[in-house]
């Protein structure tokens, strides 16, 4: 300390400076070494108070107030699986059920009807694609009205009001589609698909299962579909036969049928006001 003290007074900013002579130590070197000896006495003093299993203890963190949890539930009885399969096989056939119900209903027969008649016309694009499939979709629900209309008093009515459980709003909704499907079924699908099943043969049309009755009722409108369309195919087909046969015996050679054929087509088809003819037909037989 006296050393120190003289130094610091011969020598400037020797009050700054650190010395360390032998066997002699500042008061600030001290007080340094006291601190840090406290506090490893301290750290070791807490993990001597940590459990022995620390290290096989499992750490979990909880979100931070206002953020997300983007974790699933684990699937009853199936440990480490993030989604259930009953979800999945939901979706799957929540994705499915728009088909199923357009399987049920004449939408398939009127969209057959409407790509025939604008092949016969010649027409590739014209309409679109997306008109055919909107104007199919409207004559479907103008037929199925009073089928929906049933289903909603019967079934959907007191589903909501709680008279009904949901399956046995299911089974009144059935009925009526069921009516629906065996006034146009053939008989002849319906017998290639009980085969098919092994089912025995039911009684009346009213004993039919789903399983034999979606697939005949499906075929039945394809066959009808494709009917329709070919007898709408015949006048448009006599029409190309007759320019190509003209345009040959004038040695018009260079000149492709379909250019005269087309307009010709057109024209006929404006004259017996073919649509309004086309459509009638369609919402008749499905009186």
């Amino acid at each position: 300390m006296i050393v120190s003290l003289l130094l610091s007074a011969t020598i400037p900013g020797a009050a700054q400076a650190r010395f360390s002579l032998p066997g002699i130590e500042t008061s600030q070197s001290l007080g340094r070494q006291f601190q840090s000896s406290n506090a490893s006495s301290s750290a070791m003093s807490q993990l001597s108070k940590m459990p022995s299993n620390f290290g096989n203890s499992q750490l979990s963190a909880s979100p931070a107030p206002g953020g997300l949890n983007f974790q699933m539930p684990n699937a009853p009885g199936v440990p480490g699986q993030s989604l259930p399969w009953p979800i999945i096989v939901t979706l799957t056939g929540l994705t499915l059920i728009p088909s199923i119900l357009l399987c049920m209903t004449p939408f398939a027969r009127l969209l057959i009807v409407f790509h025939f008649l604008r092949q016969a016309l010649g027409l590739q694009t014209t309409p679109s694609n997306q008109t055919l499939i909107g104007l199919s979709l409207i004559m479907t629900f103008f037929v199925m009205q009073p089928i929906a209309a049933k289903i909603y008093s019967d079934a959907f009515v007191p589903m909501e009001s709680g008279q009904i459980s949901v399956l046995d709003a299911l089974s009144r909704a059935e009925e009526p589609m069921r009516g629906f499907m065996a006034h146009y079924v053939r008989e002849k699908d319906v017998a290639l698909f009980i085969d098919l099943a092994k089912e025995p043969r039911p009684a009346s049309v009213n004993d039919l299962s789903m399983r034999v009755l979606l697939p005949a009722y499906i075929l039945s409108e394809l066959k009808a579909g494709f009917q329709i369309g070919t007898v709408l195919f015949l006048p448009f087909l006599i029409v190309d036969m007759v320019v190509a046969s003209i345009t040959t015996s004038v040695g018009m050679l260079q000149l492709p049928p379909v250019v005269i054929s087309t307009p010709l087509k057109l024209l006929l088809f404006l004259m017996v006001d073919g649509w309004h003819l086309l459509v009638s037909s369609l919402m008749r037989s499905f009186n």
